[in-house]
């Protein structure tokens, strides 16, 4: 007689060593999705390998003092390595600058905008949500600006919080530092210094403080920002600009 064949079940972690899958990696592949969905929101992070590279400067802008935990924040010190990277890497080829954000620190903010005015690459940004205070230098340091329609900016003087001395020093002080931010916003968009002091000293436009506050179009027709568009439009000239970069380099070879 012949005996029937033994059926044996193979248990989970025989199948795992048969694969070449051994539990670990499996935990950390389980580990990963579980975190890309409290991140994400998604079970997949879509991989793309693009010659464009995205800073986003969202939430309040931290400069040399931290904010509480529970305020949404952009640190300088993460932004200016991000751009000396994108400058350096050969693989990327341009820069887009997303911003929603509420201002924040004067000197880190400048900080952050004299870096991209000064990038060799081409660069674009586009206000979304709101570009406010500080947030406005930035917007204007990329080559070409754009703000969403429904997105708004508010201009208004620098203000010191924390112990204030009531000397002359302090009111030359912020004066200098003022005349620092209206130069900059001038230099790199197409509104005057006038004008910006115009909007940035306007009483009866905002309930609380003095100053402007403007929305899509309107900072296109003061010549704050070059155009009204979003992500797709935005996209569609940092990549007519980084063709014509390439083809000065082109005729200069």
């Amino acid at each position: 007689m012949h005996n029937k064949p033994e059926i044996i079940e193979e248990t989970g972690d025989e199948k795992m060593k048969q694969s070449g899958t051994s539990e670990p990696n499996r935990e950390e592949r389980k580990q990963a999705t579980l975190q890309a969905i409290q991140q994400l929101g998604q079970s997949t992070i879509p991989h793309y390998e693009s010659n464009l590279y995205c800073i986003p400067i969202i939430g309040q802008i931290e400069g040399h003092l931290v904010m509480p935990p529970q305020n949404k924040t952009t640190k300088y010190e993460h932004i200016i390595p991000q751009i000396v990277a994108a400058e350096q890497n050969p693989k990327i080829e341009g820069v887009v600058l997303i911003l929603n954000t509420v201002g924040g620190d004067v000197e880190a903010g400048l900080a952050i905008a004299e870096m991209v005015a000064t990038m060799r690459k081409p660069t674009v940004s586009v206000v979304l949500g709101g570009g406010h205070s500080i947030g406005v230098p930035i917007a204007v340091a990329a080559n070409l600006s754009f703000i969403a329609e429904t997105a708004s900016m508010t201009i208004h003087p620098v203000r010191l919080t924390g112990l204030v001395i009531g000397v002359p020093q302090t009111f030359e002080y912020l004066e200098r530092m003022q005349d620092r931010v209206i130069r900059f916003i001038a230099r790199h968009s197409a509104i005057t210094e006038e004008k910006l002091r115009e909007l940035m000293f306007r009483t009866g436009d905002l309930a609380r403080d003095i100053g402007t506050y403007v929305i899509g179009k309107d900072a296109v027709e003061y010549g704050l920002i070059d155009r009204v568009g979003g992500i797709a439009q935005a996209l569609d000239e940092l990549n007519r600009l980084i063709k014509e970069q390439k083809g000065k380099e082109e005729f200069l070879q």
